[in-house]
């Protein structure tokens, strides 16, 4: 038997083609998970299974939009036809949309942003509650940033990870006395990602950490008692 710390886990992460949800895919699935990568590019979530099989990991693959709740809801189907626990669940799907003073944010884009940010994280928790309850010890990781704080011209993007922040709590409240069901919150910090570049055009990223520092630090979390309602931020 394998003495790998989450051989025999189930985990699914979101945004997995890339950045953070592929590093973090990486690792668990190097722990002994075996990880369902969802995204909407299945050319990138193919090289990061890809990635995963050589290392001699377990991956399945499942390209969907997000901001489709039916699509969601398939997802769970045929997982829940496959495995009868999920025991990990990574939140890190997201999009920026556009820096703007309040009173000019796009109200289409500011409805995609809510949509993708906080919308299908819960369409997620409600679709996998009954396999993550299911669990002996499911992990719920949401990633959030440093702007879910008022801070001028991140007004779309901050209250999107406020309100996700607020989300996963209070799921995490709900059910601490009737599952072993954890939540946690990871501010990842500025990390060399693809969104990190759209929002600081002239930052160096040789300046700023790899994903891989923030997978670490999720594995770490996922792999220790840390309680429900952690919050966590990443730096180095």
């Amino acid at each position: 038997m394998s003495d790998l710390p989450l051989s025999g886990k189930l985990a699914l992460v979101t945004g997995a083609s890339r950045g953070i949800g592929a590093a973090t895919a990486v690792a668990l699935a190097a722990a002994g998970a075996h990880v369902v990568l969802t995204a909407r590019t299945s050319g990138g979530l193919e090289e990061v299974e890809e990635r995963i099989h050589q290392a001699g990991g377990h991956a399945t693959i499942a390209p969907l939009d997000l901001t489709d709740g039916e699509s969601i809801g398939r997802l769970a189907q045929a997982i829940g036809g496959r495995w009868q626990a999920l025991d990990i669940l990574v939140l890190n799907a997201a999009t920026l949309g556009s820096l703007a003073a309040v009173q000019a944010i796009d109200a289409k884009e500011f409805a995609r942003v809510l949509t993708l940010n906080v919308g299908a994280p819960q369409a997620m928790i409600a679709a996998f509650d009954g396999m993550l309850r299911a669990s002996s010890d499911a992990r719920i990781v949401a990633l959030t940033s440093s702007v879910a704080v008022s801070r001028a011209y991140w007004g779309a993007y901050g209250a999107s990870k406020a309100a996700l922040e607020t989300l996963v709590g209070a799921y995490g409240e709900e059910v601490k006395n009737i599952s072993a069901i954890r939540t946690h919150i990871v501010d990842p910090g500025a990390t060399r990602t693809a969104m990190r570049a759209r929002a600081f055009p002239g930052e160096d990223p040789a300046s700023l950490k790899a994903p891989e520092v923030v997978a670490d630090a999720i594995l770490t979390l996922v792999t220790a008692d840390t309680p429900t309602g952690h919050r966590m931020r990443v730096d180095g």
